[in-house]
């Protein structure tokens, strides 16, 4: 029965390639921007996950509230005791210690006179440590535009427009101001190594970057840090496991007196990003279900086009005694095909589609120029497993429920009519 229903779809082209190719694209569409959306997602915490707040966040609970001011006098403290009880609590994850700092690069000439100076943001990363994976994680070898990655504690990486700002060139001298974690003012001469470009305007602005160990030195900060980033080893955020892990933490010192105890804050809890979460996570469904119900409708408009040129045959099945629950069935078996096939090639070219905008993207640089959003320059799809089974989910529903509506007018016509009204 099939194979003659396959036969007919093949041979019979006017009442197939209409209903195939609505299906084929409502299921491409569907398939591409899904898989759009989640590259999106996925680049978005990713940028903002390596950039600012990781997977997991642990600060003092001061500190997080004046997070934006970068109160580096709120500091956490006995960095290598919380780390080791991290380290044993949660041992899926790697943490990583930065400290964020603003201060003052001033240009000095040959005698020490200020030609040009300008207000910076300081990074605190680990350059020498290579088990903490910062130069990768910031990608700071790829983003290198001159010079070369620092060597020395006393090396100073800006980014290449705060450079253009100063007018410097690596191998330069420059004078950092700004005061320590106790209030106190700090000078310290840097030589500048080289030059970076984030491709993020918040950073590439006014951002300079030094070892860890040195702005610990400079600032008085000891065995503390400003913030203590923590990665899953698997390098993907996974909410649920990052929202136990909070809890978890937080229990631990709910009850302490300490005004300065540590505070875990996950990635969903910071700069907004729980509601993008939600939202994205939401669309899929939503997607989804707004191409069923448009598809069926056109679909549900094809299948009575269809259903009236088709009277004759189901008249002359009638009359030889099919019947209706037969035709009915048959009708339905037909459209479950036809929305097969429709699926098979919207996915096909859905995710062909999705591949290519994965492997190359959409560069949106100049339009974040005066962005003050962490946010992917360059927008790209992810392929991942669900994509290869959810076109299909608008592809057969919407057909199979449009044939549904379309050919409850086998059950509302007699045989009769059928006859006298196609003179069959």
């Amino acid at each position: 029965m099939i194979k003659f229903i396959i036969k007919g779809i093949l041979r019979d082209r006017s009442k197939s390639i209409i209903p195939i190719c609505v299906i084929s694209l409502g299921v491409f569409i569907t398939v591409f921007m899904t898989g759009f959306v989640k590259g999106v997602l996925s680049e978005m915490l990713t940028t903002n996950a390596n950039l600012d707040t990781g997977h997991v966040k642990v600060m003092t609970k001061p500190y997080y509230e004046n997070k934006d001011q970068i109160p580096i006098d709120l500091a956490l403290l006995e960095l290598s005791s919380i780390t080791q009880d991290l380290v044993s609590k949660f041992p899926d994850i790697s943490w990583v210690p930065r400290i964020k700092f603003g201060g003052i690069l001033d240009v000095p000439d040959a005698s020490g006179e200020t030609i040009i100076q300008g207000p910076g943001l300081g990074l605190g990363i680990n350059l020498f440590d290579t088990s903490k994976g910062e130069i990768e994680r910031l990608s700071l070898k790829k983003s290198l535009i001159s010079g070369s990655i620092p060597k020395e504690p006393n090396e100073i990486l800006l980014s290449h427009d705060f450079s253009k700002k100063l007018n410097i060139k690596p191998g330069r001298e420059v004078t950092f101001f700004g005061s320590t974690m106790e209030g106190s003012m700090v000078f310290e001469t840097f030589i500048m190594s080289g030059t970076i470009r984030f491709g993020n305007p918040v950073l590439d602005r006014s951002t300079f970057i030094i070892d860890f160990t040195m702005a610990q030195k400079i600032l008085d900060m000891g065995d503390g840090t400003g913030e203590l980033l923590g990665y899953f080893k698997t390098n993907f955020y996974e909410d649920s496991k990052a929202l136990k892990a909070e809890y978890a933490f937080n229990e631990t010192y709910k009850k302490s007196e300490d005004e300065f105890a540590p505070l875990m804050v996950s990635l969903r809890n910071q700069n907004d990003l729980g509601t993008t979460i939600d939202l994205v996570g939401s669309f899929g469904s939503i997607f989804v279900s707004i191409f069923v119900i448009a598809m069926s409708m056109v679909l549900w408009n094809t299948g009575l086009i269809g259903g009236l040129r088709r009277y004759q045959e189901f008249g002359i099945r009638l009359a030889i005694g099919e019947s209706k629950n037969h035709v009915y069935f048959l009708l339905l078996l037909e459209s479950f095909i036809i929305g097969l096939i429709g699926s098979f090639i919207g996915t096909f070219f859905g995710i062909l589609s999705c591949y290519y905008m994965q492997e190359t993207g959409i560069d949106i640089q100049d339009a974040l120029s005066n962005s003050a959003v962490i946010f992917p320059t360059v927008l790209k799809a992810k392929v991942t497993n669900d994509l290869f089974l959810i076109g299909f989910i608008p592809g057969l529903l919407a057909m199979f429920f449009g044939s549904s509506l379309a050919g409850r007018g086998i059950f509302k016509r007699s045989t009769a009519r059928l006859f006298k009204e196609l003179e069959v």
